[in-house]
Parts: structure tokens; sequence; C-alpha cells
């Protein structure tokens, strides 16, 4: 693999245009996903939510938000299992990173706070997210991470700095999942909960490596408190 296979990938827009919105929802798809079918995902969280009257400043209320999703190179964020060595997916890693901190500029670009911006990850997207905010931590709209932990195996050093100054964070996972041990996420949890997000995990029995009806309302309800 390059060593920065994402630099070039392309970033997909949906919902309100950038200068309209009030806020912004960023999706990073999973390990074969695409960010085709996480746009789909984002008009089915925001599909309930009403547009707000437009702002004093021009801008929408709180329900107008612009949809930013990046593609990974080759359908993956990073080449080996998150239980590897941070080392072996380090180059590939840094490249999503950098790809996602693009995104994010082009929202800053136009006044978004990042308290107005919910981060959003599956699976291996999940991952990069939750990297992110953690290298990157300040006060967040919201980040739901599903399927996901932070990368490297138990032990790996989680020190950062800066706070996520209350941020929410939600963690879900199914138990039947093969790629992702409940000792993870427990233990993305502390790490979270160290930096000052508010933390909030759930394991559903029987679900695999999947998303599943309930984390959609979850998603869906964070998305509507946004601004609140």
């Amino acid at each position: 693999m390059p060593r920065d296979p994402h630099r070039d990938q392309p970033i997909l827009l949906g919902g309100a245009s950038l200068t309209e919105a009030s806020g912004a929802l960023v999706l990073l798809h999973g390990r074969g996903g695409s960010a085709q079918e996480m746009l789909a995902l984002a008009r089915d969280l925001c599909s309930d939510s009403p547009p707000s009257p437009p702002s004093p400043e021009g801008r929408g209320g709180q329900g107008v938000r612009a949809w930013l999703v990046p593609e990974a190179a080759g359908r993956l964020w990073y080449p080996f299992s998150l239980l590897e060595k941070v080392e072996r997916n380090r180059p590939a890693l840094n490249s999503a990173l950098g790809l996602l901190k693009r995104v994010m500029e082009k929202i800053a670009a136009v006044n978004i706070a990042p308290e107005r911006v919910m981060l959003l990850g599956f699976s291996q997207g999940a991952s990069v997210v939750l990297e992110f905010a953690a290298r990157n931590a300040r006060r967040y709209g919201g980040i739901i991470a599903l399927s996901g932990a932070l990368l490297g195996p138990e032990g790996t050093p989680r020190e950062y700095e800066g706070s996520l100054a209350g941020t929410p964070l939600f963690l879900g996972h199914g138990d039947s999942d093969p790629n992702l041990p409940k000792r993870r996420v427990d233990e993305t949890a502390t790490v979270f909960e160290r930096l000052g997000a508010v933390v909030t995990k759930k394991m559903y029995p029987g679900l695999g490596h999947a998303m599943n009806a309930e984390e959609i309302v979850v998603a869906r309800g964070m998305l509507e408190m946004i601004g609140h």
C-alpha cells in the first residue's frame, strides 16, 4: 500500500450546501464499504429531521446539515486488523487522518464550529473517527463509533492531550462480532472518559459486525441534540 493512499481521495457532499448549513455530519464507511452507502445512511438519519427556519445570520436552524463523506482508497482505511500493532497500520492510518483533517478544514472554512459537527464511523471508519477525535480533542457535537475501537493491541500507550469537554460519544457493538472483542470497546471507553467525553456504551446480543436499527435511532437522537 502507498504511504499516503488517501491523499487524493474524493469527499462526497450531500444534504444542505456547506454555505447554507448550520451543522455538519461527517461519515466514514467501513472496510469494503463506500461513500455512497454512507450518503444513503445520512439520508436515513436526517429523514425525520424537519428543516428549521433561517437564523438571523442567514443560515438554517439546527436541523439543516451538510453531509461530508470521504472515500477510502481501495475501500479500506488501513490494511491490517485494529488488534495489530499500530506501526503496521500507521502509514495508511496517518493518511486517513489527514483526509479527515481536510474534511474538518472544509467545515471550518465556512465557520461551522466543531460543536456543530457530528462524526460517525462504522467498522474501520469508526476506528479512524476515534483516533482522530482522541488526537484532536476538543468539543464536538457528538461522536458515534459503531463496531470500532482505538487501534493497537492491549497495552498500547493511550496518552493524548486536550479535552473533549463533554462531547457525547456512543460506542455500539455486537457480542457476536468476530473482529472486535468487548474488552477493546471497554478500553476505548475508558480512554475517552479520561479525555472528558460523556460515553455511552451498548452491546447488542446476537449482533455481529453490523449496524442495527437501534443504533440508527440513537444516532438520530444525538443529531437532534446538537444546538440544544
